[in-house]
């Protein structure tokens, strides 16, 4: 008798929920069209490479394919930890990520709290759209202009001839490369990343701030006791979301960079996937170094998130 109440109550649950489900499509059918094209993206270019990172444990060639691959289990794992590079790439790539994370962040976010304090909103259209357009430069016109620059007779190493520094292809110096890699990171994002901030600052409610004038706050202690609290879900989900790219230097700009004469401080994780997978063609291997990268990258954004709802309450989940 209770089996028979329960097979009852499954069905007239899965009625429920197929009439909800049926109901929800027909009220949202605009807004589930508008999510296939970005479903799509995600499953073929992001979810359905995930396979590919079988060849990981495998001695892959194409000839034979995925599934008769011969398999070697951890043996390109071993390698790369045991590879004289190892240490080198991993170290240069703790070392710039962290440079462009300190460096680069906090910018953004300053620029919005000026650019919000402009009385003049043309003035503070044309600010906004004049540090919006290097984020739609290439990076390889990025790279050039920099390196025309750059170079013994260049704009920037003349200037600073003034200060008695010898004239120099700064690019082939390994004490500039992070330097040049990091201002040239700053120059082209500052503007398009701190669009979210100056969004969050509109949302503040202006009636704090009058409260903060009758208190007799002045600008500086508004920003303390108002702006700044208001604003650090959205710097500390930012911030997550940087933490967890922090392994994913991005390779094009440092291979357009980088040169023999800088390899010792520039080479990164990604740079050397580039060489050791497309230009010598050991497809496991770099896979392995990948799945490595990305393994990293995780258990950063997750221990990034647990410490920061541990600490202030926000996080992504």
């Amino acid at each position: 008798m209770k089996s028979s109440n329960n097979d009852e109550f499954l069905v007239h649950c899965d009625l429920s929920l197929s009439k909800k489900l049926k109901r929800d499509w027909t009220r949202n059918r605009t807004l589930y069209a508008l999510f296939i094209p970005v479903f799509l993206y995600y499953f073929i270019f992001k979810y359905g490479p995930m396979f590919g990172l079988i060849i990981s444990f495998q001695n892959y060639k194409p000839s034979t394919g995925f599934l008769h691959s011969k398999w070697v289990g951890f043996q390109h794992y071993k390698d790369f930890f045991t590879d004289y590079y190892f240490l080198r790439v991993l170290g240069n790539t703790l070392k710039i990520a962290v440079a462009t994370l300190v460096f680069t962040f906090p910018m953004p976010i300053i620029l919005a709290l000026l650019i919000n304090e402009l009385r003049s909103r043309l003035y503070s259209r044309v600010v906004q759209t004049i540090t919006y357009i290097p984020h739609f430069i290439s990076i390889v016109v990025t790279v050039s202009i920099m390196m025309e620059l750059t170079n013994r007779d260049g704009a920037i190493t003349q200037f600073l001839t003034v200060f008695g520094i010898e004239p120099v292809t700064m690019l082939n110096e390994k004490q500039y490369f992070v330097p040049l890699y990091v201002i040239s990171a700053i120059w082209q994002n500052i503007g398009w990343n701190s669009i979210i901030y100056l969004s969050a600052l509109m949302a503040i409610d202006a009636e704090l701030y009058e409260a903060a004038k009758i208190d007799g706050a002045n600008k500086f202690r508004q920003l303390i006791s108002v702006t700044l609290p208001c604003l650090l879900p959205t710097i500390i989900i930012m911030l997550i979301l940087q933490v967890g790219k922090m392994f994913n230097v991005g390779y094009e700009k440092i291979i357009l960079m980088y040169n023999p004469l800088t390899y010792e401080v520039a080479d990164v994780i990604s740079t050397y996937v580039y060489r050791k997978g497309l230009l010598e063609m050991n497809w496991s291997y770099s896979a392995a170094v990948g799945m490595f990268n990305s393994i990293v990258s995780f258990c950063l954004v997750y221990f990034t998130n647990r410490f920061s709802r541990r600490v202030s309450g926000n996080s992504l989940w």
